[in-house]
């Protein structure tokens, strides 16, 4: 996985251009509000963006030792748990936190009944049982992890309350012992918390159990499995694809919306030594081409492969097993496929915010020195005046200050309007209407008959939400334009240079609706209509869509709020600097009265400012042409000895950097895909309700 790494120091660098760009503005007091907001955003963006890669298979389908293979490897051995039979008894996320240790966090399984969110306890350090790893020694670091196959004893009733028994679907239950005794995981998800280099370069693993622990935790299917980038479906080579794997497919992984790809292991089980090799590859190209039809997936995402012979072929160094294995094909597609599009994403996100920036801080830069050049022009005419003409010179000013702060009423009005048209704006993305929509689709499903009015209120729900999303467009329009009205009467009576900065565009969020969507009515089809009967299954499903969607209408909300905020900036701005510009030229009026030797020294002075600002003007050009370079330097990707540019990025991810010339979201910064894992309400920046001040 070098190219995740390349990928890695691409963000790196990009990073650090950003940063030395905020100190150049912090240092000559060019940065406001929005602009720092803006910037500081895309910094914690490049710094902690999450790849999720999942691995989803039936039991003994070979998983974590393809995990094992693919990302640890390098420990000279395997560290996830690796054995015949069922190992991975519950969800398992690898990454790696920074602030936190090293170290193993377990959920214990009794927190289904509380009904506690997933993504709610993440942020409740004493539900988890933690252990520390010694990452330093492979051999403590694997024992460590086969805690994730701990189960325990369970009575019927238990099981049935934490959903690993179900009455009308006998067969899909786990065995029971002599004393009546069902088998159940002893832990609801593990937490891995561990220094690799891939998961310190944002990569988050996320490694499932198999038969039916799947559907027992509504979370994974409504949460984890939808917010992955990518999903990676195990299959036996020796099996193809079973009864079991083709029920998790349809159930959990058919939808189009997932990135998946289907994995073939143990095809050394294939060779015969009996047999020819063009037979054994005749054999592996029809198991491959049957799965690729049962899938309804294009062949291409079908890789047969051996995780075994890889693992032991990176352990031992052997190049040749490692061939052999065809691990290799399967990594250059997730490079060439997944990569490209998110790095095409961030690039287009990145210039985009340099622009808005870039625009605001040159805007600044021009009114400074046009100041100035004002000032120099009114001095240079004194030389040789006495000072008779000083004073009526100070009597300009006084007046023209008097005037110019006639603006306040005007400003104190547009303020009143702003405030009104922004709070009606918000209401349309709150999250109390939000919440009111999804309870009314839930009650309506608890009330359908036999549930089968589950997808028509669904669909119902999401287009409602999109009505509320069109509110809000066309309020932020109606706001554009009062505020466009507003700067160009003000333009015109004082002098401002105020530009109305284009109404966000919401389609964005109208997507992302969509995608979720698509992700989640595949769990309200007539197959589904007995697990939606279930209160446990249904209020999760509640808890995980209201998170999802509240993560849409919030980061909407953010982008408005910011949006507005960079209008006040822009006017709290010029009006401060018009203000120290008529102080300015007060004292300085004031000084040459007192004594006409300050006259030449006034101007010395001043045509110094203006060359310094010259000068900050040249180094800030250089330091945003420089951060655009990074952002879309060619060298970025080698995948099998080939170089992705910027053009094959296109090509790859052409919805990603469609339309350069369309305003990207600013706020896109805090969810730049879809996908990604829902955030707690706490997590967003509280950015506020900002209007015009004076």
């Amino acid at each position: 996985m070098r190219s995740l790494d390349a990928m890695g120091n691409w963000r790196a660098e990009l990073e650090e251009r950003v940063r030395d760009l905020v100190r150049f503005l912090r240092e000559h007091a060019l940065l406001d509000e929005s602009a720092n907001d803006l910037l500081d955003s895309l910094r914690q963006r490049l710094a902690g963006e999450k790849l999720v890669v999942a691995f989803v298979a039936e039991f003994s389908r070979g998983k974590s030792e393809l995990i094992n293979a693919i990302f640890f490897a390098d420990a000279g051995r395997r560290i996830m748990p690796a054995t015949p039979g069922r190992t991975t008894m519950c969800p398992v996320e690898l990454g790696w936190d920074a602030d936190e240790s090293p170290g193993l966090s377990l959920l214990p399984i009794d927190t289904r009944l509380d009904g506690a969110s997933l993504s709610e306890l993440r942020g409740q350090p004493r539900a988890w049982v933690r252990q520390p790893i010694d990452i330093k020694d492979p051999e403590a670091f694997a024992r460590a992890l086969t805690a994730v196959m701990g189960t325990r004893g369970a009575s019927v009733d238990e099981a049935r309350a934490l959903g690993f028994w179900n009455d009308e679907q006998l067969a899909d239950n786990p065995p029971m012992s002599d004393d009546g005794l069902v088998e159940i995981p002893l832990w609801r998800h593990a937490l891995i918390n561990v220094p690799h280099p891939l998961l310190k370069r944002g990569l988050v693993v996320i490694d499932t159990p198999g038969l039916n622990a799947i559907g027992a935790e509504p979370e994974l299917t409504v949460g984890l499995l939808p917010s992955a980038h990518v999903v990676v479906f195990v299959l036996g080579a020796d099996t193809g694809v079973t009864k079991s794997d083709l029920e998790i497919w349809r159930d959990h992984l058919a939808s189009q919306a997932l990135t998946r790809y289907v994995v073939l292991n143990k095809i050394d089980a294939l060779y015969d030594p009996l047999s020819s090799i063009e037979l054994n590859e005749a054999q592996i190209a029809r198991q491959c081409a049957q799965v690729a039809k049962t899938l309804e997936m294009p062949s291409s995402r079908v890789f047969p492969l051996s995780a075994r012979q890889a693992l032991e072929a990176r352990v031992e160094g052997n190049a040749r097993l490692l061939v052999d294995s065809r691990l290799l094909a399967l990594e250059q597609a997730l490079a060439q496929q997944l990569l490209p599009q998110r790095r095409a994403v961030f690039e287009q996100l990145t210039l985009e915010a340099l622009a808005v920036v870039q625009q605001s801080t040159v805007r600044n830069l021009t009114d400074l020195r046009r100041h100035l050049a004002e000032q120099l022009s009114e001095l240079r005419g004194l030389r040789g005046k006495n000072s008779s003409k000083v004073q009526l010179m100070l009597q300009r000013v006084s007046a023209e200050t008097v005037e110019f702060e006639q603006c306040t009423t005007q400003l104190q009005a547009l303020r009143a309007v702003h405030t009104r048209m922004l709070k009606d704006l918000l209401q349309c993305l709150a999250g109390e209407p939000l919440r009111v929509q999804v309870e009314g689709m839930i009650r309506s499903i608890r009330e359908s008959l036999l549930k089968l009015g589950a997808r028509r209120s669904f669909t119902q729900l999401f287009a409602d939400l999109r009505s509320m999303l069109d509110e809000a467009q066309k309020r932020g329009q109606d706001i554009r334009d009062m505020l466009a009205a507003s700067f160009t009467r003000l333009n015109t009576e004082f002098a401002f240079s105020l530009v109305p900065a284009p109404t966000p565009d919401l389609s964005r969020f109208r997507d992302d609706l969509a995608l979720i969507e698509r992700n989640y009515i595949q769990y309200l089809g007539l197959t589904q209509a007995m697990r939606l009967a279930q209160p446990r299954f249904l209020e999760q499903f509640r808890r995980m869509l209201m998170s999802r969607l509240r993560v849409v209408f919030e980061s909407a909300s953010s982008e408005i709020e910011l949006w507005n905020r960079t209008a006040s900036a822009q006017v709290d701005g010029q009006l401060r600097e018009r203000r120290r510009a008529f102080k300015r030229r007060r004292e300085s009026l004031e000084r040459i009265q007192a004594a006409s030797a300050e006259l030449e020294t006034r101007l010395g002075e001043l045509e110094q400012q203006d060359e310094r600002l010259a000068h900050i003007e040249a180094g800030l050009a250089a330091l945003f042409e420089g951060a655009r370079r990074s952002a879309t330097r060619r060298e970025f990707l080698h995948v099998g000895g080939d170089t992705v540019t910027t053009s094959t990025l296109q090509a790859l991810a052409p919805a990603a950097v469609a339309r350069p010339s369309e305003p990207v979201s600013m706020l896109a910064l805090n969810q730049a895909f879809v996908g990604s894992a829902p955030a707690s309400p706490g997590d967003r920046p509280d950015l506020g309700t900002h209007v015009i001040q004076v």
